[in-house]
């Protein structure tokens, strides 16, 4: 996604699962790329990732997150809506987008991380969003990082019953991170994702 001469912001940021002292800790490797947008509202937009990815990568059904890692793009309306429309032909921009990466075949890894793909946020949606539903702009970060990545772990919302088993595995999560179900003001009418 990131142009390799680009001096784009990025940082790179661990997210501990908790494991105990005397064990490895189990780690996902988040990267995020600050590429477009005006993030200011969030300060603290890489502990907020953090949070989100190790939170996802302690949940027992997500242990395909553990030693690995994921880039997360904080772009903007404008880079959402091109990639929407050249990967999903709608031509509009979204919230989040998640591209999983595709090892080559015969690649082994060597014993390295394994890369999840990448999770694109757009900050006008995001933001948005974040004011109609009433919501702190951070939590929203949180749920779509979270959403993303889960995308990058193999979860869908392409039927009824995965779209209700994703949204309850979102929900646990964000629990954990002391936000409130997402999806409860969908009941009231607000889409959350």
């Amino acid at each position: 996604m990131n142009d390799p001469g680009d001096s784009t912001p990025s940082s790179t940021v661990s997210a501990d699962t908790g494991a105990a002292e005397s064990e490895p800790p189990e780690r996902l490797c988040v990267t995020v790329l600050e590429q477009a947008g005006d993030w200011s509202a969030i300060s603290l937009r890489d502990a907020a990732v953090a949070e989100a990815g190790a939170a996802l990568a302690r949940h027992p059904l997500c242990k395909g997150a553990r030693n690995a890692e994921a880039c997360v793009v904080l772009a903007d309306d404008a880079v959402l809506r091109s990639l929407n429309r050249d990967y999903r032909g709608k031509d509009a921009p979204t919230n989040v987008l998640s591209f999983p990466f595709q090892r080559l075949p015969g690649s082994d890894g060597n014993g390295e991380p394994r890369h999840l793909g990448d999770v694109v946020l757009a900050a006008e949606t995001v933001l948005s969003e974040a004011a109609e539903q009433g919501i702190a702009p951070v939590h929203h970060v949180q749920h779509l990082v979270v959403h993303g990545l889960l995308h990058l772990l193999g979860f869908d919302h392409d039927s009824d019953a995965s779209a209700d088993d994703m949204e309850r595995l979102e929900a646990e999560i964000l629990a954990t991170l002391g936000i409130a179900n997402p999806y409860a003001l969908a009941e009231s009418g607000v889409s959350a994702v």
